[in-house]
């Protein structure tokens, strides 16, 4: 089944998350600028490193007024091990739902075997959202190794910010 299409511009759907260690991920609503980047899960060697990635940048990003959360399809369990093996910062989402999944417009894939995890799980995707609760950065993915470079991901929201560029993409 193909993804729905959320398109840049519409507001953020009003979902959310419970969050590793407690409270919520929520990125449709904020005061500021938001970064949701939801990753495939425990299993993915290429998400570790993305999230290693952006575990790194997290003070560019805080720098630049953005916050910064990620999400999986990932019980407590393994969002909450992975995070603390790994050391991420920012806020981890988990249980992000197969129907949830599909709402943001995110590929979903079941695993190729027992070993690899033990439930369906969505594939990459980036959003950005507005201080309005707007989606202005869309990017999703069918592969692990397809995804927005974080530094130009960085270096582009603060154009946008800095210019007050429009939502591109919506014709």
């Amino acid at each position: 089944m193909s993804p729905s299409r959320l398109t840049a511009g519409s507001p953020f759907p009003s979902l959310d998350w419970p969050a590793v260690g407690g409270g919520r991920v929520n990125p449709a609503k904020g005061d500021g600028w938001r970064l949701l980047v939801v990753y495939r899960g425990r299993h993915c060697t290429l998400c570790k490193k993305y999230l290693a990635t952006l575990n790194e940048m997290l003070d560019d990003f805080k720098a630049a007024n953005i916050d910064v959360s990620v999400l999986s399809t990932d019980g407590l369990e393994k969002a909450s091990t992975e995070s603390e093996e790994c050391g991420w910062k920012f806020p981890v989402g988990y249980e992000l739902s197969v129907e949830q999944a599909r709402q943001l417009g995110l590929y979903v894939s079941s695993p190729r075997s027992p070993q690899e995890t033990d439930h369906p799980f969505a594939e990459p995707g980036v959003f950005v959202i507005t201080p309005r609760g707007e989606v202005q950065i869309v990017d999703v993915s069918n592969a692990p190794f397809a995804r927005p470079d974080l530094r130009s991901l960085l270096d582009g929201i603060r154009f946008v910010i800095e210019k007050d560029y429009p939502v591109r993409g919506t014709a």
